[in-house]
Parts: structure tokens; sequence; C-alpha cells
């Protein structure tokens, strides 16, 4: 088992033109843009890579076409062509001004099967995003950039760098299939839901479900572990060791139906807490996002462009989450993901809109779901991608994906200090060799 992209080309030149701004193609609301409380609460960018074949649009005009279809795209999803600034009541919202996404084109001297696979995270893959880094705060971070980079296979790698104040993973992947469609010439026979005050929080607020999750912002004491450089690693599943755990986490009667996701997030948080060797009574917190859309009473539009999640979060001593049996794991992680109800969505709405209270991360877990989207849809006429994967991760934060197209392979993705990730490593190699 490899917990490293062993198969990435060397030295991989990306040689990059100066980005152009695609602004809307028609006349669109100027004027500032409500963001919801739920768009608040994950104040990071994402960076995330389609890599693509090149059959049939892989020709020399393919980034022209991209450009133009994407300017006929924004006019239906205008905010991304806007950016964020902070209102007077002091929550982040967008200005609509129509001033573009920066949008780069880029050719690489290697094909993509010397670029290897790129579902185990490397560093050279951010070559393949648009990024800003150095930015200060999230303010400042695009609400969407793009990268087409051309290999000298044929190949395309579409690299997407997008704010997650703005859209999930959901929203991006809505916005992403609508540009597909335009850029194939199918019309667009539904509209972005773009109104957000549907999740507005209620008057009054009521506060009647603790929210775990939250804490107050508050300076944080560092540790030896923080002046370590953080290492990411990928680590895969695989359908035979995934069953494995399912079993185990049925052993003991208390566990029905585990899902793959759910056994890989219990596992992970066992080998996270002995890899930081948090001590036995520290109580610690595994916080999963969670897609409400079809939680929420009543359901969310079909076509609803922004974040709509909740975080579920799992909660117990470390001693306990270490020593007992791995179905005590999963089962809170079960309990705490069944707990995310209507009711808690919409207490989770007014709990943000009186405390402002931010995610919790110290010894806190954070992961989600990646591997529910459907992001093997994505067609912009060089048929659906090949792999999907994230290109850099945000720290403390782990993700599952699918290795590739019509694969039952899941690739856990994540970061940690140094030598907390050499631990952890040797951990989790040890498990996933285990037959």
């Amino acid at each position: 088992m490899e917990a490293f992209n062993g198969t990435a080309v060397v030295n991989m030149t990306v040689k990059k033109l100066e980005p152009v701004l695609v602004h809307p193609a028609a006349e669109t609301f100027k004027g500032l843009y409500f963001l919801s409380n739920i768009d608040q609460t994950f104040p990071y960018p994402i960076e995330i890579m389609f890599s693509y074949e090149g059959d049939g649009m892989g020709n020399e005009n393919a980034a022209d076409v991209m450009k133009e279809s994407l300017a006929k795209n924004l006019v239906k999803f205008y905010p991304l062509a806007g950016s964020l600034t902070l209102g007077l009541d002091g929550k982040m919202h967008v200005q609509c001004t129509g001033e573009g996404v920066p949008f780069v084109e880029a050719t690489s001297d290697c094909t993509l099967e010397e670029l290897g696979d790129i579902s185990y995270i490397d560093s050279k893959f951010r070559q393949l995003i648009h990024y800003v880094d150095g930015v200060d705060g999230i303010l400042n971070v695009p609400l969407l950039t793009v990268q087409m980079t051309r290999f000298r296979c044929g190949g395309i790698v579409l690299g997407i760098a997008m704010n997650h104040i703005l859209m999930d993973g959901e929203a991006l992947l809505y916005f992403l299939k609508s540009w597909g469609k335009i850029t194939r010439g199918i019309h667009l026979s539904v509209e972005p839901y773009l109104n957000r005050s549907i999740l507005s929080p209620r008057q009054p607020p009521i506060l009647d479900i603790p929210h775990p999750e939250f804490v107050k912002l508050e300076t944080k004491t560092s540790t030896p572990s923080d002046q370590e450089s953080r290492v990411y690693q990928s680590f895969c599943f695989k359908p035979q060791k995934l069953q494995q755990l399912k079993q185990l986490a049925k052993e003991k009667g208390s566990v029905t139906n585990p899902t793959s996701f759910e056994v890989i997030s219990a596992l992970m948080w066992i080998m996270r807490t002995k890899a930081f060797k948090t001590e036995p009574h520290v109580t610690i917190k595994l916080l999963t996002a969670v897609d409400v859309r079809t939680k929420i009473k009543p359901p969310m539009p079909e076509c609803y462009f922004g974040n709509c999640y909740a975080v579920s979060c799992a909660v117990c001593k470390a001693g306990d989450l270490v020593e007992k049996p791995f179905s005590f794991a999963v089962k809170i992680v079960q309990e705490a993901l069944k707990k995310v109800t209507d009711d808690y969505i919409k207490s989770t709405i007014d709990y943000y809109e009186v405390t402002r209270d931010v995610l919790q991360a110290e010894n806190t877990a954070w992961i989600s779901k990646w591997s529910r989207l459907p992001f093997y849809e994505i067609d912009f006429g060089w048929g659906e991608p090949v792999q999907v994967a994230p290109a850099s991760m945000v720290w403390n934060f782990a993700v599952t994906i699918s290795q590739r197209r019509e694969s039952g392979n899941i690739i856990l993705t994540l970061g940690f200090p140094e030598s907390v990730m050499e631990r952890f490593r040797k951990m989790m190699l040890l498990e996933l060799e285990q037959k």
C-alpha cells in the first residue's frame, strides 16, 4: 500500500499565460448579495482538479470555447464574478461588480500518464491551480479561479480554486455541470436558485439545541507540533478493507449498517488521537460536514446555489476512543450524524446569529465526504473526467473521494505536523495491509 503518489512525474513543468478576467456575457445585478449564516462558518479556499483525456473538443481553440461558455454561465451565477466584503452587521457578503473570474491558460511538457495518480496528494499538483497565496484574510481570496492546462498527450486538467464562503461542494458541482452543458450547446432547463434568505435565522432565534461543534474565537496557545512543517498524505481504502472494517464495527452488535464513510471516519479519528498522543482525560471531537438540502423542511430547491450543510459533532474522551472496541467509535460517529435533523439545522443557523462562534479546531478533527458527489458527471465535451481530486488541503481537514471513475477505492487525504504524520502513516499503513 502506498501513502504517497509514487507515480507522479518528478519534474513537471507548467507554463502559464497571464490570467484574463472572464466577465458575464450580459449585464447582471450590481450591489450587495446576502450570504447566509451557514456561508460564514467555513472561511477557507478549496482547490480541486479534474483530469480529462481530451477527447472530442481537445483542440487548439478549446480554451476560447471554455471562456465563452464561462461568460454565459456567469450571467446565471453572477455572484461568482464579484468579491467578498464585510457588511455593517459583521458578516461577509458579496459585492456584485461583474469584475469577472480569473482564467489561466497553461501547458505542460508531460503526459497525463507521467503526471500519475492525482488522487494521491502531491505539492506539484498546485501548479495546475491558479491560486493567490499570501493574501490578508479570506475577504481577499477570489471567489473562483480557473486554470486549464493542456498536456503533451492532448489531455487536459481543469484546476478550480473556490472560496468556500460562497459555495459548498454540491453548489460547485451544480455550477460546473451547468458550465459543461453550455459548453456542449445544451440549454439550461432550470435556473440556479440564488436567494439565500431562505436560510435566514428565526425571529427571535431559538437556542434549544447544544452545539459543541462551535467555540468562542479565542487566541490558542501554540504547542510544539504547531511549529512543525505540515505534511499532507493520501491513503487508499479498497473494497475488501472497507468490508472488513464494517464487519469489525458490527462485532459487538451495537452498530447496524455502517457505511464506508463512517468506518473510515472512525478509524481516522482513532489513529489521529493516537498520533497526537492526546492525554486520555482530554475531550476530543470529530466534526463532519453533512449536506442538508433534503434534511431541512421544506426541502431546499434542487437548484439552490450556496452553502447548505450542517456540522455533526461526535464527542468522547480520548482514552475511551483509543481503548474501547472499534464499534464504539463507529457508533458515536453514526449517532452524531443522525442528530442532523431539521431542528438541528435551524438551531445551527440561530446559534451562529446569536454567538458568532467558530468551528472548534483544538483536539478536533474535521472530515467531509466528497466521495458522495457525482463529480464524474461533469462533461465539457471531452467526455467524463478520468480522475477528480483535491490539489491542496485545508489544515485540520480530511476528505474522502473516489480514486477514479468507476472505482470502488476510496482515498482519504489529510494533513498533520510532520512528526504526527509519521506516526499516523505507520499505523494506517499497517491497518491497510492487514488481510
